[in-house]
């Protein structure tokens, strides 16, 4: 047996945050050296940030990194370590990974595929490098190899995918099995999606063993740059089994992720399995020596944390990336907390819900103390004892009620601050509403009444709520929370600078189907906090808790988990509901998955909606004349408020449902909206009718 001590190191950095990168690199590389890692792969891009976006453009932001690895090198003695930064080489940019080992830069490789789709631009300002290619670069004083690289430490032949480089069928890891290598380091910035995690560990797993390799996976932590967030997911796996993999959705700086791997168990691998002679590129290689320590041998067995593992993995990873990205949010913009407008209803709850799992998750993972160190420059959480009296002092939330809000819509609000431990005010606007009310009329001439001035009358509650939870805001130095989910994006059912006001909008990624039972399922089953991965046990190793009952639940939904969804904006004799204004949420989030994810045309989109909401297997049935009318109503609506979807607060991205414009799904403000195919889709409906189809029956 050959045993080496490999790891991966998830870090949570920020975008041209120089100096605290270059610290948290130095604390893990630290870190590793006492835990006798032998070898450590941090993160893509990890010394400038991934999500510099045009700053990459800048030679500064080019200097400024080569500077920090040059600092970072004299903190490598006794380990290898592989760092992440952008270099430029012949006027050209490029997304590298720098290995250094004992003080000595030993060479750079560069990212060979730019990812470019969804949430990803990087062709924007990284060059692809080619295959089989090799340079040399110069960095401070020397110059060393660059480009397509195997390093060859003392007999020990290491290799590189960079993120993208392992999800494309022409991977290079599949050369690099033919240069025998026998680690594969992957250094990733892959954001945070819905399930995603199942896929990252499917193709570590394969590599290992389709290459015969020891494969090491480092994925960046937290909310890095403000939309994207990412899960930390770290993973090492060797000839198809994996050994270990970290905890996600940390709330650490960093996270030191080992194993021990046996190399010649790999080389026998691809010794019994190679079909073909493998090809040597020596122009490739850059040899060196290092000195591997002796490591005894051990039994590990990767083990997935409780909560992924509990059967609500869709809740569990909304709660926590969500949660997480407001933590990150709140201390990288140095705000002093939260403010949100809280009506009562299921968003503004979701969004006061999720402010507090923020709080009780963090004090879950890094502990009371850790918190108020993070958050070190608000003073107001320093003398806190417990998460509720944190909360009280991040999260302050109004309802603001006219003659047109309930008794239950204020109930539930009240209720579910009190519950969270959130600070609560409570004003009305009336007398504003009827004050700019009755300037236009005695403008106008006339009464404005409900009969002709509907969506006026409507819209002037919604924004007249804007002004004082803004100042809120302000005299609180804090960010206020806009509370638009992505059904009312996709269809434009907000007020523009009403409930679409704020710093950040942290639910316009999700659907409001989901959010409703995500809401009922907190305040009954809850999140799962056991065998929860601490700062004290960094080597991933899973301790049964002896307390059975650690779920976090918010018994103050109950409330606003029992009302019909409603704007409260007419009258209440008018018995106003969301799903009354628009269709269900249901069918919205069906026509809106086919119509903008899948890019399907009205009549297309209707053919859908009906086989799934036939009423089989005892689900709702709509006639199509219904469906036809809900799908016409989406496709106009859709059209018509792209401009409010282009000004909507910066959101988080979840899945690939996401509706924002600036990070996923570009549409043009002024179209033909969709006027052909909605004339299609009734031309086709009209003659599916029995009347039109002899001897056929219609649906």
């Amino acid at each position: 047996m050959k045993l080496l001590k490999i790891a991966a190191g998830v870090l949570n950095q920020t975008p041209l945050a120089w100096d605290h990168n270059k610290q948290n690199i130095i604390n893990a590389i630290e870190e590793a050296k006492r835990q006798d890692v032998s070898l450590l792969c941090l993160t893509e891009l990890c010394i400038s940030g991934y999500g510099c976006e045009d700053a990459f453009f800048a030679q500064n932001t080019i200097d400024q990194s080569i500077a920090s690895l040059l600092d970072i090198v004299e903190y490598t003695n006794d380990i290898t370590v592989a760092v992440g930064l952008p270099l430029r080489h012949n006027n050209r940019t490029f997304d590298t990974a720098c290995l250094i080992a004992n003080k000595r830069i030993l060479g750079v490789v560069a990212k060979q595929f730019m990812a470019n789709n969804g949430v990803h631009y990087e062709t924007r300002w990284f060059h692809p490098w080619p295959p089989y290619v090799r340079d040399e670069i110069k960095l401070g004083d020397f110059t060393y190899p660059f480009g397509d690289i195997v390093f060859d430490l003392s007999g020990v032949r290491i290799g590189f995918e960079i993120c993208e480089d392992a999800w494309v069928a022409s991977r290079p890891g599949r050369i690099l099995y033919e240069r025998g290598v026998d680690i594969l380091l992957n250094p990733t910035a892959s954001h945070f999606a819905f399930l995603k995690s199942q896929v990252r560990e499917r193709f570590v797993v394969d590599a290992s063993r389709a290459f015969g390799v020891s494969y090491v996976y480092a994925n960046m932590l937290g909310n890095e740059a403000g939309r994207i967030i990412y899960d930390g997911d770290a993973m090492v796996a060797s000839n198809g089994e994996l050994l270990v993999s970290g905890p996600r959705l940390s709330y650490e700086d960093f996270l030191i992720v080992p194993a021990v791997v046996d190399v010649e168990a790999t080389r026998l691998n691809q010794t019994q399995n190679r079909a073909n002679v493998a090809l040597a590129y020596p122009n490739l290689r850059v040899t060196d020596r290092f000195d591997w320590p002796d490591i005894a041998p051990v039994i590990q067995k990767a083990e997935l944390e409780a909560w992924e593992r509990g059967g609500y993995l869709k809740e569990e990873e909304f709660a926590r990336a969500v949660a997480l990205g407001l933590f990150d949010y709140l201390r990288k913009s140095r705000s002093q907390g939260y403010v949100l407008s809280l009506s009562g209803g299921a968003d503004s709850s979701a969004i006061a819900a999720l402010v507090f799992l923020m709080v009780r998750m963090a004090v879950e993972n890094i502990g009371i103390d850790g918190v108020k160190k993070k958050l070190d420059y608000i003073k107001a959480i320093q003398a806190c004892k417990t998460s509720e009296e944190i909360v009280g002092k991040l999260l302050t939330v109004m309802y603001q009620g006219t003659e047109n809000s309930s008794d239950d819509t204020f109930n539930s609000a009240k209720t579910l601050a009190d519950d969270i431990g959130a600070t609560f005010l409570n004003i009305s606007i009336n007398g504003l509403v009827e004050t700019y009310r009755g300037l236009i009329e005695e403008q106008l001439g006339r009464e404005l009444s409900w009969e002709t001035d509907d969506l006026a009358l409507q819209n002037i509650q919604a924004r007249v709520r804007a002004p004082s939870i803004w100042m809120l805001a302000n005299l609180n130095n804090a960010l206020l929370l806009s509370t638009s989910n992505r059904s009312e994006a996709a269809v434009g059912y907000a007020t523009m600078d009403g409930d679409t006001a704020g710093s950040i909008s942290p639910i316009t990624g999700i659907d409001k189907h989901f959010l409703r039972s995500w809401l009922r399922w907190l305040e009954t089953i809850g999140l799962n906090v056991k065998n929860e991965w601490t700062p004290a046990d960094r080597t991933g190793t899973v301790t049964e808790s002896t307390d059975s009952d650690q779920l976090i639940k918010v018994n103050g939904l109950s409330a606003v988990n029992n009302l019909q969804p409603t704007a409260e904006l007419r009258p209440l004799d008018k018995k106003q509901t969301d799903e009354e204004d628009l269709m269900p949420y249901d069918v919205l989030n069906s026509i809106e998955e086919s119509a903008i994810r899948n890019k399907q045309p009205p009549v297309e989109v209707l053919k859908l909606v009906e086989v799934r909401y036939a009423g089989r297997d005892g689900g709702p049935q709509y006639d199509r004349e219904r469906l036809l009318i809900w799908v016409e109503r989406f496709f106009k609506l859709w059209s018509r408020n792209q401009w409010k979807r282009e000004r909507y607060a910066p959101s988080f991205h979840l899945d690939d449902h996401n509706l924002d414009p600036r990070s996923w799904c570009r549409f043009p403000i002024l179209s033909g909206g969709f006027e052909k195919e909605l004339a299609e889709m009734r031309d086709w409906a009209a003659e599916q009718r029995p009347s039109s189809r002899k001897g056929k029956i219609g649906f």
